[in-house]
């Protein structure tokens, strides 16, 4: 299988919709092909269809047998790359960290290194007794990160 003919037809199919984005590409055994693509307002089965197309189309079936799925991605699978975070800001993330920590939070912003959640907690007052409710902000890396899931909330 020439992977980077594979890579290139690939490259060429994203290009025709500046909204999607390569998530995965993976080969696998038996000559499998796996394609994972998302885009900044999600990804139709149309755009699927038309990209496993003209990858298929121009490899030759009578040279190597393959075969080829292009998928989107799962709702319940972590978010892999930046350009998935920046198109869920303002979504509901369960972020799991290097330490053990778990949060979760808004997404307010992303840059190059890290992702900023806000979220509300109940904490006991300075003075007095009883609860109010704060806004806790943190500044996450990216390299802190194990898995971040969008949470869905119907």
């Amino acid at each position: 299988m020439d992977k980077g003919k594979v890579i290139g037809l690939l490259n060429d199919a994203l290009e025709e919709n500046k909204e999607l984005f390569l998530i995965e590409l993976k080969f696998l055994a038996d000559n499998k092909i796996y394609v994972e693509v998302d885009g900044d307002n999600g990804v139709t089965l149309k755009e699927c269809i038309r990209i496993s197309r003209e990858i298929e189309q121009n490899l030759d079936r009578e040279e190597e047998d393959f075969s080829l799925e292009v998928t989107s991605p799962d709702v319940a699978n972590p978010l892999k790359v930046k350009r998935q975070y920046i198109k869920n800001i303002n979504r509901i993330l369960d972020v799991k960290l290097r330490d053990n920590k778990n949060i979760q939070g808004q997404l307010k912003s992303v840059t190059d290194t890290n992702i900023e959640l806000e979220w509300k907690a109940r904490e006991p007052k300075p003075i007095g007794k009883g609860k109010i409710t704060v806004v806790k902000n943190e500044v996450i890396q990216f390299e802190d990160i194990l898995e971040a899931k969008v949470k869905i909330i119907f």
